[in-house]
């Protein structure tokens, strides 16, 4: 009868355990990984770009051509005071699309010969733009 009793009072003591490490795991917050943000319109960007390098990037284009987000990107059809950032209606959007495509060509082609360790930029939108929205043209002389 005294084995029964021990037995019967560990299985009491193991479930009430349970039961009290499950009620409190109820009002303990999880720590599940924040969902990470995926962007729908990344043309040039890679599809993996992250909401921290992608926010470097168009501050890099803020000081860049000394310009706001309104340049490039369209306003919200529901709220025209909020951006639509993965529309396509501003032409700036493509413009810009196009100077990323044409930069990275350039430092490719003539500034990362070898392996992409220790890339340098050579050029960026601060190389024309300096912090002007349209880049100033100069004609050389011959």
């Amino acid at each position: 009868m005294k084995k029964f009793y021990f037995k019967y009072r560990k299985i009491s003591l193991v479930t009430a355990v349970l039961a009290t490490a499950m009620t409190l795991s109820a009002f303990i917050p999880s720590q599940e990984k924040p969902k990470e943000e995926k962007f729908s319109n990344l043309k040039v960007l890679p599809k993996n770009t992250t909401p921290e390098q992608l926010k470097e990037v168009m501050h890099d284009f803020n000081a860049s051509l000394g310009v706001k987000c309104g340049f490039c990107h369209a306003p919200s059809k529901d709220d025209p005071k909020k951006m639509d950032f993965a529309s396509d209606e501003n032409n700036h959007k493509s413009i810009a699309r196009d100077m990323m495509k044409m930069t990275a060509k350039i430092n490719k082609k003539y500034f990362h010969k070898g392996s992409k360790e220790g890339e340098i930029k050579a050029i960026s939108c601060k190389t024309c733009h300096n912090g002007q929205k349209h880049p100033e043209m100069k004609i050389a002389s011959l």
